[in-house]
C-alpha cells in the first residue's frame, strides 16, 4: 500500500527502548527479590524457573497480547505507531503476529542485522516483519 507512511529505524528503536524500560521497571524488582542482588551477576545462563517465566515467557505473552488487542506495543502507542498487515494495511492476524514476535529470533541471530535492516530497506521492515508480512507505520 502506497499511501502508508512507514515507520524507521530511529522511531522503532525508541518504541523499543521505552518497552524495554517498562518491562525492566517490572521485572528487575521481581528477581531481585526472588534471586537476590547476586542474581545480575551469576554467570549462570539459567537460574530456575522465575528466570525462564520473567525473562522469557512472560514477555513474549505480554508483547503477543498487546501486538493482537492494540497492534502496538506501549511504546509504539505513545509514538503512534502501529503493526498493520503488509499487503492491505489492515489489522495483521493473530498468526502473523505470534510468528511476527518469533521470528525475531532470526532478526537477533546475526548480530542484530535483521534489526538493522529497518533502516535500508524500503518499506522499512525488518527480517521479522518480511517473515510475517508486516510493516510498522505511523498513524499520525
Amino acid at each position: 500500500m502506497n499511501d502508508m507512511e512507514y515507520a524507521g529505524f530511529w522511531i522503532r528503536t525508541g518504541a523499543s527502548l521505552i518497552d524495554t524500560i517498562l518491562m525492566m521497571v517490572i521485572i528487575v524488582p521481581v528477581l531481585t527479590i526472588i534471586y537476590g542482588k547476586g542474581y545480575w551477576s551469576s554467570e549462570a545462563v539459567f537460574l530456575g524457573v522465575w528466570d525462564l517465566l520473567f525473562n522469557y515467557i512472560l514477555p513474549a505473552i505480554v508483547v503477543i497480547v498487546f501486538w493482537i488487542v492494540k497492534s502496538a506495543t506501549p511504546g509504539k502507542i505513545l509514538l503512534e505507531l502501529s503493526i498493520v498487515d503488509a499487503e492491505t494495511g489492515g489489522k495483521p492476524s493473530n498468526g502473523q503476529l505470534i510468528g511476527r514476535y518469533f521470528a525475531y529470533y532470526i532478526s537477533v541471530l546475526p548480530l542484530m542485522l535483521g534489526f538493522i535492516w529497518v533502516g535500508f530497506d524500503k518499506c522499512k521492515q525488518g527480517w521479522h516483519d518480511k517473515l510475517a508480512g508486516t510493516v510498522v507505520v505511523r498513524l499520525s
